[in-house]
């Protein structure tokens, strides 16, 4: 085995240990349930750029190459976001859903032989040292939710009208705090954000990323007033009042830190 197709076995390899990992504990398919559907998985980038020229040079790519390409591999609905209130701007925000981990360990090497992505997307993946692309791209693994397998658009995404989206991550101190989270998402918490009109977009477990163990979300809204109706209809639901007095819901249990940031979806995301 030659030293290219090494560093690619053990990059497989490492991505598919974690999946597996995570599956002794979360099964792709909810234990005992055959015909439930299987959990999608989501790969969440952080693209940190600088003003100027690379936003567009970004913008250009994701549009023209990037997402035509990762469709016709399969890859869809692709999320690309902008921050509206959050640290870091600019930094681009990408959101890929994959149906397999075969999906997203082969994803690379599947763009990489795509001619018309390779042509449309030359001058982001050409682009010199002196005059990079960007400055860095941090990534993050997920694992779609049993109460959620899989990503939900919103309905005015195909409308290309406005919405905010909040993406929320919640630490906890230990695994097991974090899968008692997770747990408390699923026996109720997700149907009680619905009613409220937090409506979800995903839901998912990190596998791999920063700031571990942790679970991430993003939800949508029309505009912020109605982010703060739905917040504020959540907070007071006698449902939501009754979950988290039940003993181990508390955060203070569970929950270590909160963080969240407010995103605006460019013109060409499908999310």
């Amino acid at each position: 085995m030659n030293s290219v197709k090494r560093r690619e076995f053990l990059k497989s390899s490492l991505v598919l240990g974690a999946v597996a990992a995570a599956a002794t504990t979360t099964p792709l398919r909810a234990a005992g349930e055959k015909n439930q559907p299987t959990r999608e998985l989501y790969e969440l980038r952080r693209y940190h750029l600088r003003r100027g020229p690379m936003t567009k040079r970004f913008d250009d790519f994701y549009r023209n190459a990037t997402i035509p390409a990762m469709n016709r591999a399969g890859m869809n609905p692709v999320g690309v976001f902008t921050v509206a209130v959050g640290p870091d701007n600019p930094t681009m925000y990408v959101l890929i859903t994959h149906k397999t981990a075969e999906s997203l360990v082969t994803a690379t090497d599947r763009l990489r032989a795509d001619e018309n992505y390779q042509k449309a997307g030359a001058e982001f993946i050409n682009a010199p040292a002196t005059d990079p692309s960007y400055v860095r791209v941090e990534s993050s693994l997920m694992l779609a939710f049993e109460g959620m397998p899989k990503l939900e658009v919103p309905k005015p995404a195909g409308e290309n009208k406005s919405r905010i989206f909040e993406l929320r991550t919640y630490e906890s101190h230990s695994k097991k705090a974090n899968k008692k989270k997770i747990e408390m998402f699923n026996s109720g918490e997700i149907a009680i954000f619905r009613r409220a009109g937090v409506m979800p977009v995903f839901f998912g477990e990190t596998l791999v990323g920063e700031q571990m163990p942790n679970l991430t979300y993003l939800v949508v809204f029309e505009n912020g007033r109605e982010r703060e109706k739905a917040w504020g209809a959540f907070g007071s639901d006698p449902e939501w009042q009754k979950l988290k007095s039940q003993p181990g819901y508390g955060d203070a249990d569970i929950v270590s830190s909160i963080s969240n940031v407010l995103l605006r979806p460019t013109g060409y995301s499908q999310v």
